[in-house]
């Protein structure tokens, strides 16, 4: 039997109707590793090609060995950066770095997550999920999950973290959706932020978002030309800590800075707070209606939490591995090796598949079940080795605690029509979801 086309994997129209998994599992049925070519697709120029991975146990060796399989040498995303220049500036991203590097920013972050500081936020992120599913209840009997719900815990939560002024966190949706939905017509431009609502810093850092051209298109997000605005927002947010610092990560990162006397130079700072401001909104944002169109597709399961909600806070890691928000993410090969039978040579991309990883039935036991009780539950939804998320932790709670207020304030919730789903072969994300509720 011939080998399965990898194509529909790569094509970021595919996520649009949803995850091929049977192709998945035909694929893995046959190899671990495959080769995925890269062809010219809308918005997306043809590339070199890149090796995909779908075995779990291959998947958590390749992230855990950063000597073989480099997140340096040419980032984590799929697609190379589009020149030598903006590649060098994406690199002074944690996200992009191997140790030691990588090491060194991630023990600033860490000294900005105290357990009093970890219990003061949990404190308001119960405080922001009660608020958001006020509202909503407060509303008509139906509503977008995706955005009126989901959307706003993570951005309130990252408000929290960062400092951020409240009215402000709707800029952190905008980034996003130019950054993850680049490939997306919905989003590509995002532009919901009034900035006449904000602050005096988000009013001068949106004068400087970029418009589409003539042709209808937005520089690319993933370069340093691309988010002007984040970056000027970035910095006059530091100065304003610098005059006032609190306790928040922005304060904690700006005591590290080259220019105050710290180890960290203009552009990790700048990444750093991109790193925060997106990719930390980005998964939880999708993760959560992804948890919600997992529960609208069991609905066993959701009578299950309802009647016990003690039982949320342990069906979390399987709703998140059941939907997995980031599907993939790349590394370039330092040498020449064989990975699951296939010869990968230096400077080959590898791709991991975190969402085949998370279906793998040689580690979980019928993969395309929702089993809430599920254990042992070794999902890689956080990544794994190194660079496992420094905001796992937070993304659970915000599950937990959006989930424990809605399904008990509620009777019944029911899907209000077709979720649309975005185009993109990185992010599993979900633009709408609309539901009823009684």
């Amino acid at each position: 039997m011939p080998t399965p086309s990898t194509a529909p994997l790569h094509d970021p129209d595919t996520y649009t109707r949803g995850v091929p998994f049977e192709l998945i599992e035909q694929l893995r049925s046959v190899a671990p590793v495959h080769w995925v070519d890269e062809p010219d697709l809308p918005g997306l120029p043809a590339g070199s090609g890149y090796h995909l991975v779908l075995d779990h146990a291959l998947v958590s060796d390749v992230v855990k060995d950063a000597e073989t399989f480099s997140s340096y040498l040419g980032g984590t995303q799929i697609h190379d950066p589009a020149t030598p220049r903006d590649l060098a500036y994406v690199r002074q991203m944690m996200l992009n770095m191997d140790p030691p590097e990588h090491t060194r920013l991630r023990k600033m972050i860490a000294a900005s997550f105290t357990p009093r500081a970890v219990r003061a936020l949990e404190g308001r992120i119960a405080g922001h999920a009660e608020e958001i599913i006020d509202r909503m209840l407060n509303g008509p009997h139906e509503c977008d999950f995706a955005k009126d719900v989901a959307a706003d815990l993570p951005l309130l939560t990252l408000a929290d973290i960062l400092g951020v002024p409240a009215q402000d966190r709707q800029l952190m949706f905008d980034w996003s959706n130019r950054v993850i939905g680049f490939l997306d017509a919905d989003y590509a431009s995002s532009a919901s932020f009034d900035a006449a609502q904000g602050t005096s810093l988000a009013r001068e850092a949106v004068a400087l978002r970029p418009a589409p051209d003539a042709d209808g298109h937005m520089p690319d997000p993933r370069g340093r030309d691309g988010m002007p605005d984040l970056y000027r927002y970035a910095h006059l947010l530091g100065d304003a800590k610098r005059a006032d610092p609190g306790d928040d990560v922005m304060s904690i990162l700006l005591a590290q800075r080259e220019e105050d006397g710290g180890q960290l130079s203009v552009e990790e700072f700048e990444n750093m707070f991109w790193l925060f401001a997106v990719a930390g909104n980005e998964t939880l944002r999708n993760g959560l209606p992804g948890a919600m169109i997992a529960l609208l597709s069991h609905p066993d399961a959701m009578a299950a939490l309802r009647a016990d909600p003690s039982l949320i806070p342990g069906a979390v890691d399987e709703l998140l591995r059941w939907w997995t928000p980031v599907m993939t993410f790349r590394r370039t090969a330092t040498r020449d090796t064989t990975l699951g039978g296939t010869t990968v040579h230096e400077g080959d991309k590898v791709v991991v598949s975190y969402l085949a990883a998370n279906r793998d039935p040689e580690v979980f036991e019928q993969p395309d079940e929702l089993r809430l009780g599920r254990k042992p539950n070794n999902h890689r939804v956080f990544g794994h080795g190194p660079h496992v998320c420094v905001g796992a932790h937070f993304a659970r709670v915000q599950m937990t605690l959006l989930f424990q207020e809605l399904l008990t304030r509620t009777r019944d919730i029911q899907l209000a029509g077709e979720p649309a789903l975005l185009r993109s072969n990185f992010q599993r994300g979900v633009k709408r979801l609309p539901i009823r509720w009684a």
